[in-house]
């Protein structure tokens, strides 16, 4: 071939065999003969595309391809699937990875409990590792560096009295490596996130009942003083009221001030037909029939009850005792749903109704939401919920501790629920944040949940959902291909992570997965000895990819191109050099 041509599968150049239908093509040469006019040829590199790629020929070219030869070789040639290097320094199993903004460092977390700070150069290395044991942790299991990459946020499982576990955050200095400050956080999968340079997010639960309890998301200062390391919570954001044995988890922050500007806009559906209209529920709403209706103003995030009768919520629950007393409640309710009851009565006028138009209007808007895993009718999470955080609650001034409430307000309500009908393994945002992707494993079709200690079972098959949080709605089917077989009692978080053109996921089948997102195709996979728990994306180079697993390795993934551009930069030995090694050993 010409120097300058890309080397192309066998598969593809089997097909610009079949489309020249020479009966003396016997030879890669003959083809390169006519490689110029092959290049140019759009109709062809179109025609192989759909077919090497099987893409639905609805789905328009790439926004931002030239032709469609250029974009043939995007897909072959720029993917991360070429393992580079890997790193074994974790002597248990790896949990995270997450880069820093700048690309430069990357943080790995493990249940060998430390969490190790690489440095990314040509080849990466170790550049620090602390571990947590002395601060009777258990094991790190999530990092995440704040805007400026001065500081690293790391959440992890924190040992207590009577060998309770619960969570704990830890910052680090990254000028030193010196521990700044230790937050609880409760429950541990909560995870933990920051909101801006210097305050992040953790969470607390109380329990109210067997089944129903209360989890509180705390602002808190990066920056605390040693004799302040176990109470530094600041100012209390949200309470949100918990039922049938759910919590919130899983919290992530969504900056809303990139939606008129995204990286890719994943529209050409709507462009097409808008024909489908997403689950997407108001908390509430019961059914992908509901869910498809028109969309109403938003409602309060507690379901309404029915034949209320406008009673108020004082004498609705005294009326409910009465019922019980003289026998005229029917049909008899169980114990959990009696407590369910009760509570959905007594916090009817004690939520603080949600805020108005949760959708941003203004591009320039400095609103955040706050998105977390969450459910209503079972412990395992199957819903997300979405928050909107205000500027004036993004600084820990003012009033702390809920101050500024009225009393009789107890609790927070939810801006926005979407119901997955599965169960959430997994969460990720766009680099824009215009996208939600999130791992789900599906429960079964009209399934019925009479006991929220027995969820539904769940699917082997993970599908990856994409909603626009924009437009609040599901803009993609589900992507699917990777696969987790651990039952819902045993289920564990598997982190995803998304570049501008591609999204990744780990999975329970020992392999890593890579899509791309405008086509929804799966376009490699990467393979492990074990799970896969996490993988990370460079977010200044998309053809640098990590993956973590359960057999305690690091790999290091790069694109063909990536792989080609710099074994050429590598320095080699002048001649001179490599004779008098020759000499030396003669």
């Amino acid at each position: 071939m010409d120097a300058g041509c890309p080397r192309l599968p066998d598969t593809v150049l089997f097909e610009i065999f079949l489309y020249l239908d020479h009966a003396d093509v016997l030879s890669v040469g003959l083809v390169c003969q006519q490689w110029r006019a092959v290049a140019r040829d759009e109709f062809l590199w179109k025609e192989l595309f759909y077919r090497y790629y099987r893409v639905s020929r609805d789905v328009p070219r790439h926004p931002g391809a030239v032709s469609w030869y250029d974009e043939f070789q995007r897909l072959y040639d720029t993917i991360p699937c070429v393992e580079v290097q890997a790193l074994k320094e974790h002597s248990d199993q790896v949990l995270h990875l997450s880069f820093s903004h700048s690309g430069c460092l990357f943080a790995s977390c493990s249940k060998d409990c430390t969490v190790k700070i690489w440095s990314n150069e040509l080849d990466i290395s170790l550049q620090h590792s602390s571990n947590m044991r002395p601060y009777n942790w258990s094991y790190t299991q999530f990092s995440q560096f704040n805007s400026d990459d001065s500081l690293l946020l790391v959440s992890g499982v924190f040992v207590g009295p009577h060998n309770s576990s619960s969570g704990e955050i830890a910052v680090i200095s990254m000028e030193n490596f010196t521990l700044l400050s230790r937050v609880r956080n409760k429950p541990y999968d909560v995870f933990g996130c920051w909101l801006n340079e210097t305050n992040l997010i953790s969470g607390n639960l109380h329990r109210i009942g067997r089944i129903t309890s209360c989890s509180v998301l705390w602002l808190n200062n990066a920056f605390q003083g040693i004799e302040s390391e176990n109470v530094n919570v600041v100012k209390r954001l949200f309470k949100i009221q918990n039922l049938n044995a759910s919590t919130i988890r899983t919290v992530m922050v969504a900056d809303c001030s990139r939606y008129d500007s995204p990286d890719l806009l994943l529209d050409y559906e709507e462009q097409l037909a808008a024909s489908s209209t997403c689950p997407v529920f108001d908390l509430g709403s019961d059914s992908e029939e509901e869910g498809a209706k028109p969309k109403t103003p938003p409602k309060p995030a507690v379901q309404e009850l029915p034949d209320s009768g406008g009673v108020p919520a004082e004498h609705g629950l005294q009326q409910l005792f009465d019922g019980i007393m003289e026998g005229h409640v029917r049909p008899a309710m169980t114990e959990t749903e009696l407590e369910t009851k009760v509570a959905e009565l007594f916090v009817r006028n004690r939520t603080k109704p949600p805020e108005p138009n949760l959708l941003p209007t203004d591009s320039n808007s400095k609103t955040k939401y706050l998105i977390f895993t969450t459910g209503c009718l079972t412990y395992s999470p199957h819903q997300i919920g979405i928050k909107r955080i205000l500027p004036h609650q993004m600084t820990t001034a003012g009033p702390v501790l809920g101050e500024e409430r009225r009393s009789d307000e107890f609790f927070d309500s939810l801006d926005h629920v979407i119901d997955i009908h599965g169960h959430i393994i997994g969460m990720g945002l766009s680099p824009d944040h215009r996208y939600l992707y999130v791992n789900s494993r599906a429960w079964p079709r009209d399934c019925v949940i009479s006991d929220p200690m027995q969820p539904p079972p769940i699917a082997e098959e993970i599908d990856l959902h994409v909603f626009d949080l924009k437009t609040m709605k599901e803009v993609k089917r589900a992507l699917r291909a990777h696969r987790a077989y651990t039952p819902n009692e045993e289920c564990f978080f598997i982190f995803l992570d998304v570049s501008r053109d591609f999204v990744a996921s780990g999975a329970e089948d020992r392999h890593g997965y890579i899509w791309d997102r405008h086509y929804n195709i799966c376009l490699a996979k990467l393979q492990h000895d074990n799970v896969v728990n996490s993988v990370a994306f460079s977010p200044v180079e998309q053809e640098l990819l990590l993956t973590a697993s359960d057999d305690t390795t690091i790999k290091v993934w790069r694109s063909p191109r990536a792989v080609r551009i710099r074994q050429a930069r590598r320095p080699r030995p002048r001649k001179l050099l490599f004779s008098w090694l020759l000499n030396q050993k003669s």
